[in-house]
């Protein structure tokens, strides 16, 4: 194949500082991720997309099988009377509720909902199955599909239609839920860390930012390239607010009739968006080792001359304990193909021709750095595993450098709104804790409360909007 017709196949993405939402769009299509469908605001998600979404959900469900929590599936068609059982919940999600109205050619007695969420029908069901204190806690979750009829759209972040897991616990104690609301968090944290490489802000969100129809919800914050925030993860303290509307009681061990106490927690493929916008450059995607569907690709260069494909292919097969892509496709140079892979995030690419076969050796390229290393041949396994573990560690340090060089404090609204302009990232601030000022802060500068952190500072005495006494110390941004 030609340099024109290479050049053709692996076409160039827009640069990155000159036009973000351009540049994610452009690594979503090119390095085949997901792509558009006929119906506006419907994503296919391709292979290679859905196995990133694969790895995330075993490691996940890994986590939260290890705390007892089994698998359930539930009906995505929720009776209107249903939904308007908790009041504040179905005022938080009457604007993104899409309805079935019709069935088999008849209009229906009474009109579904697809599920923008199931904590209602979940309750329901739990209901029906909850009598004593003996049968808790119920420690169950779901993978599947959820619908909300977002007015703006984009892959991944949101997409109308999208893949997620939620977790629905009810416990015999208070104590107890909230602790496991804990627990689910710290799992999320995790995930979020130690598989995807971003750092996370931990805490809780303001009463006006909670999930509707919770007692509180924690979060965790992730800072994209650019310094909008992305909320990855939650989880929800129902308390009894679902319980009691939904009749969810149980005889305790007083023999009293009792309302359980409930909890909810998700993560959603919008965790793929977070992983392109953190960690890509103008290269393409950048997948940090331990999510990465194909760790290592190997490519065989001068594959013409004899003996190096299967030279090539001897290795790739040595390191089977790793996932590894053979890449012996001949219509391809070897340029187009390191072309190719770099915009597909392959933590690491091996090259081998046959000077290198002869030497006994190859050359191991990060493409975290770019920096190319010769191996032997008889060290390659250890130090392809050596350099994953370095490759994931340095990605995490390079977004935790992004989001300390984005973090700034501010005690005016002017300094809030200069350095917000200046700096996009996020913003440190006093709050007095009404929700005039953070409405009124949203509205000047574009920023909303990430979260009020575990960690919490006193960086003042004043709320930096209006002055009054501050109550907490906020985390500010612009958000996805």
């Amino acid at each position: 194949m030609s340099n024109k017709d290479n050049k053709d196949f692996v076409q160039e993405i827009t640069n990155i500082d000159e036009d973000f939402a351009q540049w994610y769009t452009d690594i979503v299509l090119k390095a085949e991720l997901a792509d558009y469908t006929d119906v506006k605001g419907f994503i296919a998600i391709k292979p290679y997309g859905y196995a990133i979404w694969e790895n995330i959900q075993k490691y996940a469900d890994e986590k939260f099988k290890a705390n007892g929590v089994k698998n359930m599936s539930m009906p995505m068609l929720i009776p209107e009377s249903l939904l308007n059982k908790e009041k504040e919940h179905v005022e938080g999600f009457a604007p993104e509720v899409a309805w079935v109205t019709i069935g088999g050619g008849e209009e229906l007695e009474e009109r579904l909902c697809i599920r923008p969420t199931s904590e209602t029908i979940i309750s329901k069901m739990y209901s029906k199955w909850l009598s004593s204190w003996r049968e808790l806690p119920y420690l169950y979750n779901q993978w599947c599909n959820v619908l909300r009829w977002e007015k703006e759209t984009r892959p991944f972040l949101r997409s109308r239609e999208f893949l997620w897991q939620e977790g629905h616990t009810i416990h015999e104690t208070a104590e107890e839920a909230q602790e496991f609301t804990k627990k689910m968090f710290d799992v999320y944290n995790s995930i979020s860390e130690e598989l995807l490489a971003l750092p996370a802000i931990k805490g809780k969100k303001t009463e006006s930012e909670k999930f509707a129809g919770a007692e509180y919800t924690y979060t965790i914050e992730t800072l994209m390239h650019d310094g909008r925030a992305l909320q990855a993860g939650t989880s929800h303290y129902f308390g009894q607010k679902f319980s009691k509307p939904f009749e969810i009681k149980f005889q305790n061990r007083e023999g009293k009739e009792e309302y359980a106490y409930q909890t909810s927690w998700g993560i959603s493929t919008r965790f793929i968006g977070a992983v392109i916008m953190a960690h890509g450059d103008n290269r393409g995607l950048k997948l940090p080792p331990r999510v990465a569907p194909i760790q290592v690709v190997v490519v065989p260069v001068a594959s013409n001359k004899p003996g190096v494909l299967e030279k090539a292919e001897e290795v790739a097969k040595s390191l089977n304990k790793y996932r590894v892509e053979f890449d012996n496709r001949d219509q391809y140079t070897p340029g187009f193909k390191f072309n190719y892979w770099e915009m597909k995030g392959v933590p690491i690419r091996l090259e081998i021709g046959p000077r290198d076969i002869e030497n006994n050796q190859c050359v191991l390229v990060r493409r975290d750095t770019f920096e190319k290393i010769t191996v032997s041949l008889d060290e390659v396994n250890e130090k392809v595993g050596l350099l994953l573990d370095e490759i994931q560690e340095n990605m995490f340090n390079q977004c935790l450098e992004n989001q300390n060089k984005r973090t700034n404090v501010a005690h005016s609204m002017d300094e809030f709104e200069k350095i917000l302009n200046e700096n996009q990232g996020y913003i440190k601030a006093m709050w007095c804790g009404n929700e005039e000022c953070e409405d009124k802060i949203h509205d000047i500068t574009g920023a909303k409360s990430r979260c009020i952190p575990f960690d919490e500072e006193k960086l003042d005495d004043k709320c930096v909007c209006c002055g009054r006494p501050a109550k907490h110390m906020v985390i500010w941004g612009r958000q996805y």
